[in-house]
């Protein structure tokens, strides 16, 4: 084995399917030149091709300033004078859990209804959310650990399933190596069935104050999906989730709009504390297609990618640090400067009012229909104008004509943030916004484009019918990270491309046929984030584009690329963050649905897995 990388298969899993939160299975390759991408740096981990296709592959020459990570290489251990000779972990990537781990009478992804009795398909097996099997969704997603005030360790992990599931469990750190386990009999399953149940959970954060924050995406269209008669919809994504209102999976089940599902019950942020109680979401931050909401240091402003298409960018500042259940949320109006490279824009916020969680609740709980918020019309057949008092949007539902019911404004601005926020004249046309992280040092946000396309593009037929058509870039199928400085009070006042992917077709019988963005580039980023006090902005893909997504550093001074961690074929790269505990850092990692394509496949190996990089070791 190559000293410098190291192939692991874990616990039998050889490779992970891709979908999860960005789900760009359709990217094509764009014809529109782009920039070019920096050349990698390193030559430890290279695109893997042939047999390396099908693992994890880990560079072992990765350093983390501060910490050190370096191999001994006659045992692959790691070399500190502190370490017991009998006790070492390798430096790589090591499984932490994955779908499908039973513990403490408890079954990791089992996903329960709204009585919390597990659900079972119709073949007797046990409804577990690992993205491989019968169920819809994409499997484990964001997996948040954290420390708490007696100084243990939890882990809170959720689930983007249609039907959403939390689950909570103890973490333990060995002393000498600062290897993780899991904590035997600690497993738990977090009941949403308070606040409606969950939904499609997908990236989330540990709060400045020590708590898990969560996300629903691709919120219900309550235009389409609302009901007045006990059926299932058009909608099937929609229909998955009765299974929750219902307890059983089938194709024959209905839903009771009086009794079961509302669309309106879905598209929020929850926030649970580490031990799984206190669970909760907070209507006052708006009803969108939730990627992540990420909290600012100053601990009342937090800002909201809405992963679809036709989609906006939304910040929330809260009337009190630490405690999100009441503010007042922004959307943002983009002023395109720049038209090259993924583009350049001033941002300014357009106020869209102050509300509170319990007010918007109640009014959630009533189950309202989307005719108690909106008037309708349609659109002019030959010039697609609206009628006169009507609003002419274009958002993720396409060019409507709306016109809001007197004494709804504040109801609607929380439970159709999207549309309200066009109606008031906000930017939506972003496409797939996904991760944000930020870099304290320099006072810089970054945000993930997973793609420049659709209502990106100036003038689209479709996307930009009936719209403000402010963003006028060029199509760029593999998407772009950028940078956003903030003020003195956290509010974003630029949205400057930092880098983007390049489309590239590779010829038959080359390696790396099959990968139509520049495989020494990024394609379709979503989850990223920073390494504290470091210029190592860390890239995670979820891309068609890429045969094998990696997980990158980018160094912020250097402005080159370094592949740290490649997944098997099909797999995404989510859950990504920094962890310092104690004397050792890590680098967390979920590989969501294992296998999907790969008949060979065991059930097993399609188990969708938290893993990390690491341990580093504090010098």
């Amino acid at each position: 084995m190559n000293k410098n990388i190291l192939a692991l298969a874990i616990a039998g899993v050889l490779s992970v399917g891709l979908a999860g939160c960005n789900s760009s299975n359709d990217t094509t390759a764009s014809a529109t030149p782009e920039p070019t991408t920096p050349a990698p740096t390193g030559t430890a981990l290279a695109t893997p091709t042939g047999a390396a296709q099908n693992e994890f592959m880990v560079a072992t020459d990765f350093t983390v300033p501060g910490y050190t990570s370096n191999l001994n290489g006659s045992s692959d251990t790691l070399q500190t004078a502190a370490v017991d000779a009998t006790k070492t972990q390798p430096f790589g990537f090591h499984k932490l859990v994955a779908t499908g781990y039973e513990d403490n009478g408890e079954t990791f992804g089992w996903i329960k209804d709204k009585d919390q009795k597990g659900l079972v398909f119709a073949d007797g097996s046990k409804y577990i959310c690992n993205g491989t099997n019968q169920g819809v969704g994409s499997g484990l997603d964001n997996s948040s650990l954290i420390k708490q005030a007696d100084g243990s360790l939890r882990l809170v992990a959720q689930f983007e399933c249609q039907v959403g599931a939390m689950y909570t469990a103890g973490i333990d750190q060995d002393a000498v190596t600062g290897a993780l386990s899991m904590q035997p009999k600690t497993l738990k399953f977090i009941d949403q069935s308070p606040e409606f149940g969950g939904y499609t959970h997908c990236a989330g954060m540990v709060t400045p104050w020590n708590t898990h924050l969560g996300s629903e995406e691709y919120e219900p269209n309550a235009r389409k999906d609302g009901q007045t008669t006990v059926s299932k919809t058009a909608d099937t994504y929609y229909n998955a989730t009765f299974p929750f209102w219902t307890g059983k999976v089938d194709d024959n089940q209905n839903n009771d709009p009086a009794t079961g599902m509302n669309p309106y019950f879905y598209g929020w942020i929850p926030e649970v504390k580490a031990d799984g109680t206190g669970f909760t979401k907070h209507y006052s931050m708006g009803r969108v297609s939730h990627e992540l909401a990420y909290v600012m240091p100053d601990q009342k402003t937090a800002y909201l990618s809405d992963d679809g298409s036709n989609d906006g960018f939304y910040k929330f500042v809260a009337d009190k640090a630490g405690d999100l259940s009441a503010g007042t949320l922004y959307a943002a109006k983009f002023m395109q400067t720049e038209a090259t490279d993924g583009g350049k824009f001033t941002l300014s916020w357009i106020d869209l009012g102050h509300a509170d969680d319990a007010a918007i609740r109640a009014a959630v709980a009533n189950r309202p229909m989307f005719a108690d918020l909106f008037n309708t019309a349609d659109p002019d057949a030959t010039t697609n104008a609206c009628p006169t008092g009507f609003s002419s949007i274009n958002t993720e539902a396409g060019l409507e004509c709306l016109q809001i019911k007197s004494g709804m404004d504040v109801i609607a601005s929380r439970l159709e943030t999207r549309r309200y926020a066009a109606m008031m004249g906000a930017t939506t046309e972003l496409r797939k916004t996904e991760g944000i992280t930020f870099d304290a040092a320099t006072g810089t946000m970054y945000v993930a484009i997973s793609a420049i396309e659709k209502g990106m593009l100036d003038n689209d037929p479709k996307y930009d019918l009936g719209g403000n058509n402010d963003v006028k870039l060029s199509k760029n199928s593999c998407g772009a990270v950028y940078a956003l400085p903030v003020d003195a009070n956290y509010s974003a006042t630029a949205f400057n491309v930092l880098i983007a992917g390049m489309p590239k077709t590779y010829d038959a019988g080359s390696p790396y046929e099959g990968n139509t963005c520049d495989v020494d580039g990024i394609a379709n980023p979503d989850n990223i984030n920073m390494i504290p006090g470091t210029k190592l902005l860390m890239i995670g893909e979820d891309s068609g584009a890429h045969i094998n997504n990696v997980y990158w550093a980018y160094d912020l001074d250097t402005k080159s690329l370094k592949r740290v961690l490649t997944v098997p074929k099909n797999a995404e790269v989510t859950s990504t963050f920094w962890y310092s505990f104690g004397n050792f850092g890590y680098l967390s990692v979920v590989g969501q649905h294992p296998l999907k394509k790969v008949s060979s496949a065991t059930a097993q190996d399609k188990e969708t897995l938290l893993g990390y990089i690491g341990p580093f070791i504090k010098n």
